[in-house]
């Protein structure tokens, strides 16, 4: 497949969509790009992808939304593909809003040059949703702490010190940023702590993990 028929078929697809250079050049810029961020493409078509949308991680640092390192720099384990990640970034308004981005590599045999395909969807209302639940942590804290009783029940698995510590911080109601900044780990460290802590306690969001720690004696 050419280079332009890629960019016809990206044109067509419901998810804003546009192809980068590994150097973040914009290449491509589809209508749905145009919706969901803002700009026109003759705005957004040579310009270099970071400068244009001013991208955050989930943690509140800069991050990069074009070439290949944006995606694989997400990911501790490259054998499991590329996947998605959020990102937060400035529309042509001004507004900041939240985008899921999916990840395809296209090698153009004929010109020998490699882009990175981006995939967006507009995720702000999940989000919300995210940060609604943070704020409610505290008050899970809270709640827990009136009741008299304690689920002595053991985990499946033991969670180690670095995960107690990580529980009693979100406990304290600290944001994410600031926790991995204390125990001195990157984003996605913390991530992948949060995510076996909620295996072996069973849970599935950081909400009912502090809670069931409190319940269990597992933090104070």
């Amino acid at each position: 497949m050419l280079a332009t028929e890629l960019f016809a078929l990206l044109d067509r697809t419901a998810d804003a969509a546009y192809s980068v250079t590994e150097g973040g050049e914009i290449r491509s810029w589809n209508r749905a790009a145009e919706r969901v961020f803002g700009y026109p493409a003759s705005e957004a078509m040579g310009r270099d992808i970071d400068e244009l949308l001013d991208a955050r991680d989930a943690l509140g640092t800069e991050a990069l939304a074009g070439g290949l390192d944006a995606a694989t720099r997400q990911w501790d384990d490259d054998s499991a593909g590329i996947p998605n990640f959020d990102l937060e970034v400035r529309t042509r308004s001004g507004e900041r809003i939240w985008v899921n981005m999916s990840t395809l590599v296209f090698d153009d045999r004929r010109t020998g040059q490699r882009l990175i395909i981006r995939l967006a969807r507009d995720i702000s209302a999940r989000r919300h949703r995210e940060e609604l639940l943070d704020r409610m942590l505290q008050l899970a804290h809270q709640l827990v702490a009136l009741g008299s009783e304690r689920d002595d029940h053991a985990p499946v698995e033991p969670i180690s010190e670095q995960e107690r510590r990580i529980l009693s911080l979100f406990a304290e109601g600290r944001n994410p940023a600031a926790i991995a900044r204390k125990l001195e780990i990157s984003p996605q460290t913390l991530r992948n702590h949060l995510h076996h802590i909620n295996q072996k306690l069973r849970t599935h969001n950081r909400l009912e993990a502090v809670t069931h720690a409190i319940r269990r004696g597992l933090i104070d």
